[in-house]
């Protein structure tokens, strides 16, 4: 009973959009957002159905595999809360989906994985003249992966809007929390829950540069152009082995070990959530709501 208990909890899921917040479960996901007009407008919609295939059972390869479907949903509900800030009713599918996606990965992978390779292998080539030290170019790189991951989180939370998305971060971490503890989902009772949560994204993020670090340094000394490959195709292994230590921390989280493993997960949410008001976690249990009657509604 408890490990079906786990396994439902695990598969809840969001993420802060425009002025709203998306939810997803095992079949449905739903987005609510605030309309300029005050209102919250809600869309619902199946999952894909890799969601409830037998790859989500593979530990590894489902998290890369899973990632790359997050991703599209991901910028699905982005398009659909811009849209309804707008009043347009586009719909980001095929193509253009596929080239928002791509260029949005290159830009990720350029300025957190090769920009970085880059520099680190700059910095080996230097300590080949001067040292034997070269290993410790593997080491600057991934130190510089991690300060420019933290550097960019910190700097685009100064912009208005990312503020907003920042609270609804939180207004979903709070829902989430809420729901995990059996508590009444009302914004007076759901604000008193953590703003942090275990399974967060900026986790997994954190997660996977600090593997990164582990993973090159070990690597060894090679040159530039292999430094890139392997940066590149490294990603969707360390992408697997991220998702798993997430899913086994929050599996046990009452191990006082574990417990200090997630501290810096934790601590790194401060810079990627923001007290909502009440307002907003009444967005965020909209949407938590409409994503389970959308559920219990499929018939699988």
């Amino acid at each position: 009973m408890k490990k079906n208990m786990e396994d439902r909890i695990i598969t809840y899921g969001g993420q802060a959009v425009i002025e709203g917040v998306m939810m997803r479960g095992q079949k449905a996901f739903a987005v609510a957002m605030r309309a300029p007009d005050g209102a919250i407008v809600t869309h619902t919609e199946p999952l894909a159905n890799v969601y409830r295939s037998g790859i989500t059972k593979i530990p590894f390869l489902r998290g890369s595999i899973l990632l790359w479907d997050a991703l599209g949903l991901g910028m699905r509900a982005l398009t659909l809360s811009a849209n309804t800030q707008t009043g347009e009713d586009e719909k980001l599918e095929g193509p253009a989906l596929y080239l928002t996606l791509g260029l949005s990965l290159s830009f990720g992978i350029g300025l957190f994985f090769l920009l970085p390779a880059g520099i680190g292998g700059w910095a080996e080539h230097w300590l080949a003249q001067t040292t034997s030290a070269v290993w410790v170019g593997n080491l600057v790189e991934g130190v510089l992966r991690l300060l420019i991951l933290v550097g960019y989180i910190w700097a685009i939370g100064f912009m208005p809007d990312i503020k907003r998305v920042f609270q609804y971060h939180g207004a979903e971490h709070k829902t989430i929390n809420a729901y995990e503890a059996g508590a009444e989902l009302t914004p007076a009772v759901v604000d008193t829950y953590p703003i942090e949560h275990p399974r967060c994204g900026t986790a997994f993020l954190l997660t996977l540069v600090l593997l990164s670090i582990l993973v090159f340094t070990a690597l060894g000394p090679m040159p530039i152009l292999w430094r890139l490959v392997t940066r590149i195709l490294f990603i969707p292994i360390l992408a697997g082995i991220a998702v798993e230590y997430i899913r086994w921390t929050a599996n046990h989280l009452g191990n006082p070990i574990v417990k200090l493993l997630i501290k810096p997960n934790l601590a790194l949410q401060s810079l990627t959530t923001r007290p909502p008001d009440h307002a907003m976690l009444e967005v965020a249990i909209q949407s938590f709501q409409s994503m389970r009657k959308a559920e219990a509604e499929i018939v699988t």
